[in-house]
């Protein structure tokens, strides 16, 4: 299963590459399924391989000018806070076991797993959905789109540290939705954002793990920044409104695997 994992690792990178996102959508379940790490360890070495593939692709998109900085910072600065805070005391803090119903017992890590795969069938919904006419559509004035984009950031920060998961699913929606990004402009931004974050939500694992086994995280790492490398070149052939729609079902597909295999294993 590992070698099968390994080549996983590949579409990871190619995700990262091509859409800005669905990395950690991938990675969490290949460590998962087909490494058999427990999912609170696999969200933690989620972070490192997506933070540092996302680095390569965010540092290349930056030279080719699809970087809008200025936004990425405003979202990036109050989700830093929000993935470390989670990262390194929430989850530390939830019980093994968070509750028993009947027979049935619900696990920190099945909480994780089942919040994952909701957030990621609500995100896909908003790419997916044909936009709104933007006639009769109220301008944010500087200061209200500044506090709407930290306050985005703050609770994106949150969500994806709880995760474990780089953020690609609920950074794009917010960027090119929300925020208004052409498509492109917002994979190369997400990207920087999702490095940074990821990076120092791994940070926050630190205190608390004592086991890492580096030589499968700088292996997987490697593989993915390949994968990386060729979803950029594919990514430049392909139109804004095909890459946004099927980042939406993509994200959708693996949403829902993870939700009835969580459901199933009850």
């Amino acid at each position: 299963m590992e070698t099968l994992g390994y080549a996983a690792s590949v579409l990871m990178g190619l995700s990262l590459g091509l859409i800005g996102g669905g990395g950690s959508i991938l990675t969490v379940p290949i460590l998962v399924y087909l490494f058999a790490i427990n999912p609170i360890l696999a969200t933690a070495y989620s972070l490192f391989i997506v933070g540092i593939t996302a680095l390569v692709g965010g540092l290349t998109y930056l030279k080719q000018g699809d970087v809008d900085l200025k936004t990425g910072f405003l979202f990036a600065v109050p989700s830093f806070i929000g993935v470390y805070l989670t990262r390194a005391y929430v989850i530390p803090s939830l019980p093994d076991t968070i509750m028993t119903v009947g027979n049935t017992i619900i696990s920190k890590a099945f909480l994780i797993m089942l919040v994952f795969a909701v957030l990621m069938v609500v995100a896909s919904l908003a790419m997916i959905r044909k936009p709104k006419p933007s006639a009769g559509k109220k301008t944010l004035s500087p200061a209200t789109r500044v506090a709407l984009i930290g306050l985005e950031g703050l609770i994106v920060g949150g969500v994806t540290g709880f995760v474990g998961a780089g953020g690609g699913f609920l950074i794009i929606p917010a960027l090119v939705v929300l925020v208004g990004l052409p498509m492109k402009k917002g994979v190369g931004t997400s990207l920087f954002i999702i490095a940074a974050k990821s990076l120092i939500g791994f940070t926050g694992d630190l205190q608390h793990q004592v086991t890492i086994d580096w030589k499968l995280l700088l292996t997987v790492s490697g593989i993915a920044v390949i994968g990386l490398a060729l979803g950029m070149v594919l990514g430049k052939k392909i139109s804004e409104g095909l890459l946004k729609k099927g980042f939406g079902y993509f994200v959708l597909i693996m949403g829902c695997f993870v939700l009835f295999d969580q459901i199933h294993k009850l």
